[in-house]
């Protein structure tokens, strides 16, 4: 079994920073990429951003610019750092490991407020 736990998400006015961080733990045998995903009410999961572990790395359109995902390999740990937040973005962040399966954490609640 894999277990991701999340951190560092709360209530954030708008303009201001967020940094989430995601651990993975357990039965870890490959990890092909780690990422972040987000829903908001009534909307699908959605791709936040993704860093394969060949190092290349993908963003939304809507966070290019503002977000920046990192991975510390040795921890196994992916951030996703969030600058310029905005009310849209608010959301619950969902953390992502795919390896041997698609894992996912158990989310944490961003919010921005206007």
């Amino acid at each position: 079994q894999v277990q991701l736990v999340e951190s560092g998400g709360g209530l954030v006015q708008a303009g201001g920073s967020l940094r989430l961080s995601c651990a993975a733990s357990g039965s870890i045998f490959i990890i092909n990429a780690m990422g972040w995903y987000r829903q908001a009410p009534g909307n699908q999961r959605e791709l936040v951003a993704v860093k394969a572990s060949g190092g290349s790395t993908m963003y939304a359109d809507s966070v290019k610019g503002r977000f920046t995902i990192s991975r510390d390999n040795a921890k196994n740990t992916v951030y996703l750092q969030m600058n310029s937040l905005r009310p849209e973005d608010t959301a619950v962040y969902y953390c992502n490991l795919r390896g041997l399966q698609n894992y996912w954490g158990q989310g944490t609640q961003v919010t921005v407020s206007s």
